[in-house]
Order: C-alpha cells, then sequence, then structure tokens
C-alpha cells in the first residue's frame, strides 16, 4: 500500500536549482518536500557533472604545469598516474559539497524522499524507490528534474561508447579517443584525457567549435591546441562497428565519405536533452514546446501557474548558475512574492586550456540584434601578469555600445578566463559606461587588469599599447 502525505511545496531534483529553490522556500517558512531520484543530493552538477569535471580537469592543469615549465628551466620526470587516488579526489569534492547539502537540508527541515516523481494530477505526483510508493499531494510544484546527454540513434552497445557520465568514471585511459562535439563538454573531456596522455580526436559537425562563441576567440584556443587535439571541423560520424580491438568508425565531411578508422573509446557529447518526457506532465497540464523544454514566463510558472519550472528543463542555457538563480525566484513566487527572473547577462565559461569565458552579447549576437556595436581587444602579451606566468596567447574582448558606450559583452580566453567574468556581469547589469571599467583602478600585475586596459583602448586612454586614438590624431592629413 503506498503512503500519503501533503506538503505546501514539492521539489522534483536535489540539483543546484533544486536544493536552491527548496532552502529558499524553507527559509521563507514554507513547509518543502523534496525528491531526488539518485542516492545523493546535487543532481548531475555535483555528482557527475560540474564539479567531478572540474576536479579532473584540475590534474589536467597540474600535469600541463608540469610540461610547461620545461622553458623555465625546471624539469620534471614523467609523471606516474595512480587513476584509483585520481578517482578518490574526486570522489572526495563530490562527498564534501554532498553532505554539506545534505547537511543544509535536514537544518531547514527540508523532508527528502527518494524515488522517481511523476505526475498523477495538477497537484499530486507519486514517488516510486523500488516497492516503496508514495502519494504527495502539494499546493506548490516547483519541477528541477534537469536534463540527459543526447545520444546517436544508430550507436551499437558497447562500453567503449561513451557519454559525459561514464568519461567522468576516468575507468581507463584509452590510446586513441574520438569525441564527437566540439562544444564545452567535449572540449573540457578532450583536455582532461590529453592531460592523462590520450591522442585526442575531435570532430565537430558545424564550422566551429563551441558555435556559441565568437570565432576569433575560438581560434585562439584553436591554435594553442594546434598540436595537442587533431580537429576536425564540418565532419560527422555516420557509423560505428566494434570489433574485438578497436571500434571502426565511419565519417563524412564537405567532401562526402571519409575512410573509416580505428578508435579504442568514443565519447558522445552533442547536446543534452530535458527530463520532462520521464515526468508525466500530460497529468499535470504542464506545456511542453516542440523541443520538449516545460514552458515558463518570467515567474518561471508553467502553464499550471501553481507548478514551476526552473533549470535544464525550462530551456538553455543549461547552466547550474542559472538553475540556483531560477531556483530563488520560483521560492519567492511559490510564497506570494513579486518575483521575476529578468537577468541582462548569464555568463559562460568552458573551463578549457585555454579557458574560454564569454557573457552579455557576443558580436554575432549584437548584429543579430541589429545593435550597433564596437569592440576593444587587448592582447595578453602585453599583459605582465601574462607573461611572467607563460601564458601570452590570451586576449579579452569587450563589446560596448556604438553610440552609447553602455558596456554589452566580452569574451575572453586564456587561462583562468572565467575567473574574470565577475565585473563585467556587474557592469552589463549596473548599465555601465565603457569608461567606468577603463576609470575602475584594476591591481597590477593581474589578469583582471586586462579588463580594464581593454576598456582603455575603446576610451582612447590606454598608454600599455600604442593608442591608437592618438595615432590616428596625428596622421596627417
Amino acid at each position: 500500500m503506498p503512503s500519503y502525505f501533503s506538503t505546501q511545496v514539492l521539489v522534483i531534483g536535489a540539483g543546484p536549482g533544486g536544493y536552491s529553490a527548496a532552502f529558499r522556500a524553507a527559509d521563507l517558512g514554507l513547509q518543502v518536500t523534496m525528491v531526488e531520484r539518485h542516492t545523493n543530493l546535487g543532481g548531475v552538477c555535483l555528482n557527475v557533472g560540474c564539479i567531478p569535471s572540474k576536479a579532473l580537469l584540475h590534474a589536467a592543469n597540474v600535469l600541463n604545469e608540469t610540461t610547461n615549465a620545461q622553458h623555465l628551466g625546471l624539469h620534471f620526470n614523467a609523471p606516474q598516474i595512480d587513476l584509483e587516488q585520481l578517482r578518490g579526489f574526486r570522489d572526495q569534492c563530490i562527498g564534501t559539497l554532498g553532505q554539506g547539502i545534505s547537511a543544509l537540508a535536514k537544518a531547514r527541515d527540508v523532508k527528502v524522499i527518494h524515488g522517481t516523481a511523476q505526475f498523477t494530477g495538477a497537484n499530486q505526483v507519486a514517488v516510486k524507490d523500488g516497492a516503496t510508493h508514495t502519494i504527495i499531494s502539494f499546493e506548490h510544484c516547483i519541477i528541477a528534474a534537469g536534463s540527459r546527454a543526447t545520444s546517436l540513434p544508430f550507436l551499437p552497445d558497447d562500453p567503449r561508447i561513451w557519454d559525459s557520465t561514464e568519461a567522468l568514471a576516468l575507468r581507463s585511459i584509452p590510446g586513441r579517443l574520438l569525441i564527437a562535439g566540439g562544444g564545452i563538454i567535449g572540449l573540457e573531456m578532450a583536455t582532461v584525457y590529453r592531460a592523462l596522455g590520450s591522442q585526442v580526436t575531435i570532430v565537430e559537425a558545424s564550422e566551429q567549435l563551441i558555435p556559441a562563441a565568437d570565432g576569433d576567440m575560438v581560434q585562439v584556443y584553436q591554435r594553442y591546441n594546434a598540436e595537442r587535439f587533431e580537429i576536425r571541423l564540418n565532419t560527422s560520424i555516420t557509423a560505428v562497428a566494434p570489433n574485438t580491438t578497436a571500434l571502426e568508425i565511419e565519417f563524412t565531411n564537405t567532401d562526402g565519405a571519409c575512410q573509416p578508422e580505428r578508435f579504442d573509446a568514443l565519447l558522445v557529447a552533442v547536446g543534452r536533452r530535458p527530463n520532462s518526457d520521464r515526468l508525466n506532465t500530460e497529468a499535470a497540464g504542464v506545456v511542453l514546446d516542440e523541443r520538449g523544454f516545460i514552458k515558463v514566463d518570467n515567474q518561471l510558472r508553467t502553464s499550471k501557474p501553481h507548478i514551476l519550472a526552473i533549470g535544464d528543463i525550462n530551456g538553455n542555457p543549461m547552466l547550474a548558475h542559472k538553475a540556483s538563480h531560477e531556483g530563488h525566484v520560483a521560492a519567492e513566487v511559490a510564497a506570494g512574492k513579486h518575483s521575476a527572473f529578468a537577468p541582462l547577462t548569464i555568463p559562460s565559461i568552458a573551463y578549457t586550456n585555454p579557458e574560454l569565458a564569454w557573457t552579455g552579447l557576443t558580436e554575432k549576437q549584437a548584429a543579430a540584434q541589429g545593435i550597433p556595436f564596437k569592440t576593444a581587444v587587448f592582447p595578453w602579451s602585453a599583459s605582465g601578469r601574462a607573461l611572467t606566468e607563460g601564458r601570452t596567447e590570451g586576449k579579452t574582448k569587450l563589446l560596448y555600445h556604438a553610440q552609447k558606450g553602455t558596456v554589452l559583452g566580452a569574451t575572453i580566453v586564456g587561462a583562468k578566463a572565467g575567473e574574470l567574468l565577475g565585473e563585467i556581469c556587474l557592469a552589463i547589469e549596473m548599465g555601465a559606461y565603457i569608461e567606468d571599467l577603463a576609470l575602475t583602478i584594476h591591481a597590477h600585475p593581474t589578469l583582471h587588469e586586462t579588463v580594464g586596459l581593454a576598456a582603455e583602448l575603446a576610451s582612447g586612454t590606454v598608454t600599455d599599447l600604442l593608442n591608437p586614438t592618438i595615432r590616428k590624431a596625428r596622421t596627417p592629413s
């Protein structure tokens, strides 16, 4: 027999969006129940996504640093890689954060039920966990059920064909690894496995890696990694035939079919799809769009106003920090507050080597929207900090309104580029002008100083480079 109980707010999913919503709702005095299908709280991000990937990327960075140190006169023996110990470090990071989330849930009296939830009506879900069956009635529901990796329909069932979760399991280091998909996930895993010793080939169906980013900045990444990875653009996998020793993989590109090649493993990183199809949303009357995302308004309400949806399941960008902020708004709306989710910018970061990070508008977005813009690009070859760290390949590009001078966006490529986005996000949200960034004193020598120097270029006050404004003024007519 199923057990029955009711709650004011039911949160489906305990990832960054789900637990943020649950904890905010509890802080607002609501009775909260959170359902999670996995044993551990934290969702994909903590358990099989953001956190384990960053732990492995840190290890990759350490390995890369030992190689890069040779030009300093610092020579190290070849590293001895203990996969079991490395997996232990990854799991320690996951466990520490997971325990913290569980402790916060307990301290806030958030009831946690493990199992798979499906709607049985507009105010009720059924949660199953093996033989356990629980019926939960709710006043408000916040759907935070996330997404899962998209596969290719023709792939055979073979343990050497991975999604991102299996790649992060780090069971082995393949001699030759093929990565299908040149987006953020694919390139991050390429960084990890190349550092660990794999020969990596990346195939991308479009004409550019990370298609959302500006091509000139992606080119910086590609030039730096030209000898580290084989990158094939405008290329797709058409067939995979496993045998006892390898995967025989066939490709097509703009010239047609290519010769089959042998790889030891294949990572499929071609995107993610929402988990809405697992929730029986029809029973609740919740409307989806043509791609399976749950439609929401700026208060994150679905077609049923007492049911809200946050995070990956309501559409792009599929980012943990977007989900967390949406979780706060959804909880406040459930509590009767007049909150809305209306950010001017959501930052994106590829934690690759070098990192590629952007926020606000890219050049291609500004052009598509008909917004008049100018750019200012400061090369890291003129940065004292980048020079002393041997990482001068980077660039900082600011985008600003051609007439108003307001900051529209930025793209930064370089070591630790993601750490430089904070002040630019704030500048966009505050409606700051490019001169505001130029007049802000940045510490020297730092990498974030390149943001101020790029703004000085735009303002015509730069002295760390030849000033193009002054040079133009001195040109004889």
